[in-house]
């Protein structure tokens, strides 16, 4: 059901963003606060639509199940679970999300695992926006 989920989001990512092309730019360049920016929009993308597709409930009920996955903590903790089968390049970008300046701070969460998540959400919105669809989805599997 997850692996469905993942590849209906890599489809429609291709289907509405396909005419957007990134391909001049040095997308190593962004900012990482930047890429989390859009990691998180991403990332929060996949949540909700595996967590709807496991049957309709009230939203509180899917907020609330998102909210397990989305949160600093757990995105830290998948960051960990995960880094040592990133790629240098992939482990660079985590870096450079992780210890970016933030101008926030975390509500309900320590700052280093907020720090850990920004590296997380670094991650996925420099491979959203490399078009890099079929890593950014193998990533995406490695979380849940």
């Amino acid at each position: 059901m997850a692996e469905e989920n993942v590849n209906r989001v890599e489809e429609l990512s291709k289907k509405i963003f396909g005419e957007i092309n990134f391909k001049g730019q040095d997308i190593r360049e962004y900012s990482p606060v930047v890429l989390a920016y859009l990691g998180d929009a991403v990332y929060e993308l996949f949540i909700r639509t595996m967590v709807v597709s496991k049957g309709n409930a009230p939203v509180y009920k899917l907020h609330m199940d998102s909210v397990r996955y989305v949160k600093a903590k757990a995105q830290s903790d998948t960051i960990h679970n995960i880094m040592d089968r990133l790629t240098p390049e992939e482990q660079e970008i985590v870096r450079r999300g992780r210890n970016a300046k933030l101008n926030t701070v975390p509500k309900n969460a320590d700052i280093i695992e907020y720090k850990y998540s920004t590296g997380f959400e670094s991650l996925l919105g420099y491979l959203y926006l490399k078009q890099d669809y079929s890593r950014l989805t193998e990533i995406l599997k490695m979380c849940i």
